[in-house]
């Protein structure tokens, strides 16, 4: 959806703004491809959320709070199920992962990717099938790997030789097999941010196609009799709205497939193309849904088997943002406004919320864009460049860059922010000792509380000084 599809006029006078900022014709209206299938502005002009009115939900629970479409999120997890029917889909619990997120999860056919020892625990915890987990990391250790081993995880993605020959020692150790694939590194760079493009050279993740690592490793990994080889893992980065990048790495880890096939007379039963799939932040993005995604990646794959003469194998896929991204949306409260001038006679309005830089580091990490509306009454003021900031010691503290807002903001009023359920609470932190927010999912108009604020006691539990 573009910015004119969504209503929105261009931005008149002086105002200082990205240039696709445009002025809304209603700026208390929501943009339908930013938001939860289940949110809307009740007749009080507030927003709801899976039935709920988010002035109840912040009553009952305080601000600021992420809150969990569950509709949605199961919606989007049986869309990609649906559209990857050939596939195992796997849920990238790095994205946001909780005991219930995994029920869900698991109820709603999907496998689960999990890359620490605590994301491995939660989905212990909530009963998911182990033999359905991925495991990933490119430095996990001795202790974690026994656990995996332990726990019976379905397949380990292995990153670095030393990785190898830990594995190799505690199966021998411990009696056991593990499905093992090994991540590789195709050369493709995703057109996003550097510090989230995984598949070029230069980076830390992953097994080198062009040097001849890759081919090294799968070769370690079948000469190891505790070891059992899946396939070929590659990942080619996060936020990717087109699959030409998918194109591409799939010819390249399809040529070291069939050289193994060649060469050492082994068939991969398995690969796995990652994820990355986009969401949309502003009107500006514009992701493509599972099924077109499915039907456009399934093409590459067995286009490219048939130049190479082999099967197509196994294939899997790690949707996590695209799931859980677009389910959350965090709401605070506002605190002060300032208006600050700018030069040639413009301004901009400086809205600062109870929340920051410790619930959504994103935006000051990767320069990431998000929209935002006023979520506890309509407002008929005449809308104002706003930006939206924190609370914390940092000029850097900014949660939403730009974007028109009411002029009549006050004290008191809440405001929402779309798309955070991707990284947001996964990456959250205790700044400035602030207190990580709740999560609460929403469904049918009830208000279920899935992982509580932390307190104070939460916060000075591990401070053992006298």
């Amino acid at each position: 959806m573009r910015a004119h599809e969504a209503g929105w006029a261009h931005a008149e006078g002086n105002h200082r703004g990205p240039a696709w900022l445009r002025q809304p014709a209603d700026v208390n209206a929501l943009v339908p491809l930013l938001w939860s299938a289940t949110a809307r502005k009740n007749v009080d002009g507030a927003l709801e959320v899976g039935g709920v009115d988010l002035r109840d939900l912040v009553a009952e629970h305080g601000s600021p709070a992420y809150v969990l479409d569950e509709a949605d999120f199961r919606g989007r997890a049986r869309a990609f199920r649906d559209a990857f029917s050939d596939y195992d889909v796997y849920y990238a619990g790095k994205a946001f992962l909780c005991t219930t997120v995994a029920r869900w999860v698991a109820e709603e056919g999907l496998c689960l990717d999990v890359c620490s020892a605590g994301e491995l625990a939660v989905a212990l915890r909530a009963g998911f099938d182990p033999a359905r987990i991925g495991y990933h990391g490119n430095n996990k250790t001795t202790a974690e790997l026994r656990r995996a081993l332990e726990a019976g995880v379905g397949r380990i993605v292995v990153d670095s030789f030393q990785e190898i020959d830990r594995l190799a020692r505690l199966t021998d150790e411990l009696g056991v097999t593990s499905g093992v694939m090994v991540r590789v590194t195709a050369g493709v760079e995703a057109h996003t941010h550097e510090y989230i493009a995984t598949a070029h050279e230069d980076q830390k993740f992953g097994f080198s196609i062009t040097s001849g690592d890759a081919f090294e490793a799968v070769r370690r990994v079948q000469a190891t009799p505790g070891l059992r080889l899946l396939g070929l893992h590659s990942h080619i980065g996060s936020q990717i709205f087109d699959t030409s990048g998918f194109e591409v790495a799939a010819r390249r880890v399809l040529t070291l497939h069939a050289r193994v096939s060649d060469e050492l007379g082994v068939e991969m039963p398995e690969m796995d193309l990652g994820g990355g799939f986009g969401i949309a932040y502003t009107t500006q993005d514009d992701p493509s849904d599972p099924a077109q995604l499915a039907t456009e990646i399934t093409k590459i794959v067995e286009h490219e088997c048939r130049g190479f003469g082999i099967a197509v194998p196994a294939l899997s896929v790690e949707p996590g943002r695209a799931i859980v991204g677009p389910s959350v949306c965090t709401v605070y409260e506002v605190g002060t406004v300032k208006e600050v001038a700018l030069d040639a006679g413009a301004s901009r309005t400086y809205v600062s919320v109870d929340g920051g830089m410790s619930d959504n580091i994103r935006t000051a990490l990767y320069d990431a864009d998000y929209s935002c509306t006023i979520a506890s009454r309509r407002s008929d003021a005449a809308p104002v460049l706003g930006r939206l900031v924190g609370k914390h010691c940092e000029a850097g503290d900014i949660v939403v860059k730009d974007e028109f807002v009411p002029g009549d903001l006050a004290p008191g009023d809440l405001m929402a922010v779309p798309g955070t359920g991707a990284y947001c609470r996964s990456m959250a932190s205790n700044y400035n000792h602030a207190l990580r927010p709740p999560v609460i999912a929403v469904r049918d108009g009830v208000a279920n509380l899935v992982v509580r604020r932390e307190t104070e006691d939460d916060l000075l539990r591990t401070d053992v000084g006298a």
